[in-house]
């Protein structure tokens, strides 16, 4: 397994639309979901698609830490070729980062809930219900399949900036309020 670069705002290969992944059982695909997962791992983050790799193909790994669903972690999850879709109407704005936008964070909404679809590691179908952070960021990562990162997504970009200032911005709201 291998630590992967992580394309940065402004590189090509995340402004384009990702091609659906053929053969899953390449063993190139499943070397590039190991070394995706470990670079997931290496860089502290929740998910990676593809394309932030490099690879302009529909694929994305996930996990969801039990702390940011308020009970169950979503465990280690590969997703070839995912589609989503909303559940209902309720949009919801939470702060989202992203390892192509480092240091930085900016209020997005999202649905509250979602479906998915894809296939496994190993080509087996998945389909699930999301809710809450768990919808975050499955709608993130696969934003990225279609060219899309989360700054296009925020309607008011006066909350996008540096983690830390954000932070320190968002905690002398609080002590105002």
């Amino acid at each position: 397994m291998a630590i992967l670069k992580i394309a940065r705002m402004g590189h090509p290969v995340l402004a384009g639309r990702a091609v659906p992944v053929g053969d899953v059982s390449l063993p190139e695909i499943r070397r590039l979901i190991d070394d995706m997962m470990e670079t997931m791992r290496d860089a502290g983050g929740v998910g990676l698609a593809a394309p932030q790799v490099h690879v302009p193909l529909r694929l994305v790994v996930f996990h969801v830490p039990a702390a940011r669903t308020g009970g169950e972690a979503v465990p280690l999850t590969v997703l070839l070729n995912p589609e989503v879709e909303p559940l209902d109407d309720t949009v919801q704005v939470g702060y989202e980062g992203c390892l192509s936008l480092p240091g930085l964070t900016g209020a997005v909404p999202r649905w509250r809930r979602v479906r998915y679809r894809g296939l496994d590691r190993d080509g087996q179908p998945v389909e699930r219900e999301a809710e809450g952070f768990h919808a975050r960021v499955v709608q993130h990562e696969c934003d990225h399949l279609d060219g899309v990162l989360y700054p296009a997504r925020m309607p008011d970009l006066t909350s996008f900036g540096f983690v830390e200032d954000v932070r320190r911005r968002l905690g002398a709201e609080d002590q105002e309020g």
